[in-house]
């Protein structure tokens, strides 16, 4: 099952731990090009300004870049861990199959994608005082180009480190499925907290990253792979980039629309949580015939036969 094949290689939990630290030092290093770019427009007076105000000095297809280039370069840090610390292979973190089902990357993909790109639409044509129209022809073609390539290595990156990597870390630690699954889903709603949208809308919006977290650690759990997952957490981002955002955001980009709405905690920012996801839930649970639901969340964690033998 997904959470064993951790012990195909070592896994001491303090090496999680170091690998975890790698994966972020190597982020770091990657957010030097936009230090650089931002010293550089700014001289020394960037030392003065406030974080936002820095952002918004580069030009917004250059910032998207350089800040999804951080996750990019985190990418060389997990296969350093992975490599040198467990030796392992990215397929171990990544599916029980024997190589990646891009069928069901693709449905999961799919599935936000549509919901999303509709739910904008219908906001759009209700509402549309609360958005203005931002198409500029080449900022949008650049910035689709950076996006289509990019915005899956941000997505891939968290999904691997928090469903696949730490999932399996912490499934080892404890010998069961429940502690992994609300650490990883825990601590991937807590890193938001930086976000300027949390600044903007308060701590409660942390319930909405962590049930997201939630939602996706089930699904790897259940379908014993981060397919869905990964392509879940790509459409969902991708079509946020392109078709909508607004200076509040973590990523302002040449998007379609910005939302100039004044915003606020409401009972949309739980419907994903409360209507949507459980019925994302039946869709992939009837699609792939999920089974042994309580064992797979809440069974024990043990080494394979063939791997102690």
């Amino acid at each position: 099952m997904f959470i064993e094949q951790a012990f195909r290689g070592k896994h001491d939990f303090w090496l999680y731990l170091v690998g975890s630290l790698i994966v972020a030092l190597a982020a770091v290093i990657g957010q030097i090009p936009l230090t650089v770019a931002i010293i550089l427009e700014n001289g020394w007076e960037a030392s003065t300004m406030s974080q936002s105000q820095m952002m918004q000095s580069l030009d917004p297809n250059l910032l998207i870049f350089l800040l999804l280039l951080s996750f990019a370069v985190g990418f060389i840090g997990l296969k350093i861990a992975l490599k040198y610390l467990h030796h392992i292979n990215f397929m171990t973190i990544t599916t029980i199959r024997k190589k990646v089902d891009w069928g069901r990357v693709l449905l999961g993909f799919g599935l936000i994608a549509v919901f999303s790109s509709v739910s904008i639409l219908i906001d759009y044509q209700s509402n549309p005082e609360n958005y203005g129209w931002n198409f500029k022809p080449i900022p949008f073609l650049i910035l689709c180009l950076i996006a289509i390539v990019m915005v899956p290595i941000q997505t891939s990156i968290e999904e691997y480190l928090f469903r696949g990597y730490l999932m399996q870390g912490f499934g080892v630690l404890a010998k069961n499925k429940w502690f992994p699954l609300m650490m990883t889903s825990i601590i991937f709603g807590l890193l938001h907290i930086a976000n300027p949208e949390v600044d903007k809308l308060g701590y409660l919006i942390l319930f909405f990253y962590i049930g997201t977290g939630l939602f996706l650690g089930i699904i790897t759990l259940m379908d014993e792979g981060m397919e869905l997952a990964l392509g879940f957490h790509a459409g969902n981002n991708l079509v946020g980039i392109i078709l909508v955002t607004a200076n509040w955001t973590a990523f302002q980009s040449e998007s379609l629309l910005k939302d100039v709405a004044e915003p606020t905690i409401g009972f949309d920012v739980f419907l994903p949580l409360l209507i949507v996801y459980p019925i994302f839930f039946i869709i992939m649970a009837k699609t792939y015939k999920w089974k042994n639901w309580k064992e797979k969340l809440f069974g024990k964690v043990e080494a394979p036969a063939e791997i102690i033998n």
